[in-house]
């Protein structure tokens, strides 16, 4: 078993590690070692990607399995050779394991017949029903959790792709952090169950946080004239 951080890693090609990185970069395609670094590289090429698929994907694209592996390989492509290829590795983050990897592909198919095809395009007008969609996309993708890193960053630029289709503006999901980020947690884990109640109400939260920044905001902005 290797230890890479956040994850206990079974297998071996994915839980290589970048030499001279103490074990805490996994290997990588610019020869980065410091998890500082490295943490900057993956957020400057994250907020490129989705700058860039904001004009990709409109609000009547219905997303599929090759949109997720797309979006992956953009953003982590130049960083880590395996990026968009579904890992070949178990994971395993503070007891919790994720999908067995061997399981993955058909996991995806069927993420993508029941999760996908039925909640995008997230062109629903009731708060409730977009809540739902978010939800469930949110949680069953990240129960897979396809990719050896980036899962939990992947699947927010998914849902605010969404949240975009139903004519809201850009999620704000500064309020996961301390109590309500292990809320969060436990939210994802109730969806083992299909229970998703729990993370409707964290994203009925971070929309109603995300609407209330955006009118104060557009206060600022108009008192400024």
């Amino acid at each position: 078993m290797k230890h890479s951080g956040r994850y206990a890693v079974s297998g071996f090609s994915e839980g290589q590690f970048e030499p001279g990185s103490g074990k805490r970069v996994l290997r990588n395609l610019i020869g980065v070692t410091g998890k500082r670094e490295m943490n900057k590289a993956e957020g400057s090429e994250l907020l490129r990607t989705f700058k860039k698929f904001i004009s990709v994907y409109d609000e009547n694209h219905r997303f599929g399995t090759a949109d997720i592996c797309n979006m992956h390989k953009e953003w982590l492509g130049g960083i880590y050779d395996w990026a968009g290829r579904y890992r070949q590795v178990n994971l395993t983050k503070g007891g919790f394991t994720f999908a067995a990897a061997h399981l993955i592909p058909a996991l995806m198919v069927d993420f993508e017949h029941q999760c996908l095809a039925l909640y995008t395009p997230c062109r629903f007008t009731e708060r409730e029903a977009i809540d739902h969609a978010i939800a469930v996309v949110h949680v069953e993708l990240l129960l897979i959790h396809p990719f050896r890193e980036g899962n939990g960053r992947l699947v927010r630029m998914l849902v605010s792709l969404m949240a975009l289709q139903a004519k809201l503006p850009l999620l704000d999901f500064g309020m996961l952090k301390g109590k309500k980020k292990q809320e969060y947690f436990k939210a994802v884990q109730f969806g083992l169950n299909r229970k998703y109640e729990p993370m409707e109400k964290i994203f009925r939260e971070v929309i109603e946080r995300t609407l209330r920044l955006q009118n104060r905001s557009c206060r600022s902005d108009s008192s400024s004239l």
